[in-house]
């Protein structure tokens, strides 16, 4: 059987993806589309994915777009512990729960942050939006703040699980991704902080390598934040 990821190290959710794969022994072909350069948006790309993002997988041939489907189809073909994805309705629905959430709050403002602090003024050669990235900010610390007393208030996983998920999975590379703009929202409070070390410490060594390139922009930002 023949996986294969078609990911960028600045996307949060191939980061997820990947993060799933090495977690889990999972073998695969890594293809990483060249978003600075515009792999995504050249018409042979097109025939992999028609919306031109990543991530995107390719298994025996079969094709499937977004991250949280990708994680669902990857929990339920590859054998897996039962803990990422679990097949108890409870627990998987808390799992579900979360990744509906997580779109158009931490995703949503976590990815806007990111373009408007990053991405943007270094496309376009312009200074930042600073009336926008306020927006986006006070936008992610209300996520941020919903994370720590509503997803986090039962457990020390996402949706009060005692280990870690799929869910675990989003939350953390969302949660990075401010960090390239030069907001670190691993300090935002104590809760977020142990919960962002715990599960880094899990996924080691494949959380360092897989962040890698992110942690090198990250720490150039936050010196000059």
């Amino acid at each position: 059987m023949s996986l294969k990821l078609y990911v960028h190290p600045l996307s949060q959710p191939a980061r997820a993806l990947l993060l799933f794969c090495r977690a889990n022994s999972i073998p695969f072909q890594e293809h990483v589309v060249d978003l600075i350069k515009g792999e995504h948006k050249r018409e042979e790309y097109k025939k992999v994915n028609p919306f031109q993002k990543v991530p995107v997988i390719s298994h025996d041939g079969f094709l499937l777009t977004e991250s949280v489907a990708i994680l669902r189809y990857l929990s339920r073909t590859f054998s897996v512990p039962d803990h990422w994805y679990p097949k108890e309705s409870e627990l998987q629905a808390r799992i579900d729960a979360y990744m509906a959430w997580q779109h158009l709050n931490l995703r949503s403002y976590g990815s806007m942050y990111f373009q408007t602090g990053y991405v943007i003024p270094r496309t376009f050669k312009q200074p930042v939006n600073e009336q926008k990235l306020s927006k986006f900010e006070k936008g992610l610390e209300t996520a941020l703040d919903e994370i720590t007393d509503i997803w986090l208030k039962d457990g020390p996983f996402i949706g009060g699980g005692k280990q870690i998920s799929v869910a675990d999975l989003l939350a953390v590379t969302e949660m990075e991704q401010p960090g390239m703009a030069g907001y670190d929202v691993k300090t935002y409070n104590k809760r977020i902080t142990e919960y962002m070390n715990t599960v880094r410490e899990i996924l080691q060594p494949h959380y360092d390598q897989i962040h890698s390139e992110c942690h090198k922009i990250q720490e150039k930002a936050l010196k000059k934040a």
